[in-house]
């Protein structure tokens, strides 16, 4: 238990410098640097550093239970990583061809020829993805990570099975009635404020390429979550 505690106590206070350092210099322990920590010299300048250390610590107290599921998060995205790094582009698009394109060959003799048709263009966008998440992931930076190649991975993951859904009874009992379940969800909590969810259910019906608009919808913001998510994890807990 006091390892737990210990480990937490270190958690929090790299958060919390890792907080001050967005606007003041050389925030880390004073371990880390012969100078030392630093502080403002002037009365202004302490109570403006008093105060953001303050707003600090409610941030880092909302932020920490995120970054401990980031830290858990973390181990698959890095499987995943390092799947990814050791086949390169082409094996990465490989695999992706692999899958979904067993999908789509199941798709050529399940469905009508439009239900394939259509298949065949979600493989083809979602390999795509796959393709350009592997790109940004290995030349961008961090940023680049987060805001583009976490969103490219999750629609490689969710378009195809959505697409396949109008066409299979069977998976599509499971991917409709899981998304109406998230959409409510959604309407009724996310974007309840300003009376956005009464427009959009007086505007809009959750059927046919909605619903592919839907998981496209949800798939960006998703990865931008799943990346901040793993960068609070390096932050607390880096490796």
């Amino acid at each position: 238990m006091t390892g737990v505690v210990e480990g937490a106590r270190v958690d929090l206070r790299r958060l919390h410098e890792s907080w001050m350092e967005l606007f003041f210099p050389r925030q880390r322990s004073e371990n880390a640097s012969v100078l030392g920590k630093w502080k403002p010299e002037t009365t202004s300048g302490m109570v403006a550093y008093r105060a953001w250390s303050v707003f600090g610590a409610l941030a880092v107290a909302l932020a920490y239970p995120f970054a401990l599921f980031g830290v858990m998060a973390r181990h698959g995205v890095r499987a995943v990583d390092s799947t990814t790094t050791r086949l390169g582009l082409l094996g990465t698009l490989f695999v992706a061809v692999l899958v979904w394109g067993a999908l789509t060959v199941g798709a050529y003799f399940r469905f009508t020829f439009s239900g394939f048709l259509a298949v065949l263009v979600a493989a083809v966008v979602a390999t795509t993805c796959a393709g350009l998440a592997y790109v940004f992931s290995k030349v961008g930076g961090r940023i680049t990570t987060i805001v583009l190649a976490y969103p490219a991975a999750m629609t490689a993951v969710f378009l195809p099975p959505v697409v396949a859904a109008f066409y299979s009874p069977t998976l599509g009992d499971v991917v409709f009635g899981g998304s109406e379940s998230i959409a409510i969800w959604f309407l009724d909590n996310v974007l309840a404020l300003g009376g956005i969810n009464d427009y959009l259910r007086s505007q809009y019906d959750l059927t046919g390429v909605a619903y592919v608009l839907m998981w496209l919808g949800i798939s960006v913001p998703l990865g931008w979550f799943l990346g901040v998510l793993v960068a609070l994890a390096n932050t607390v807990r880096p490796e």
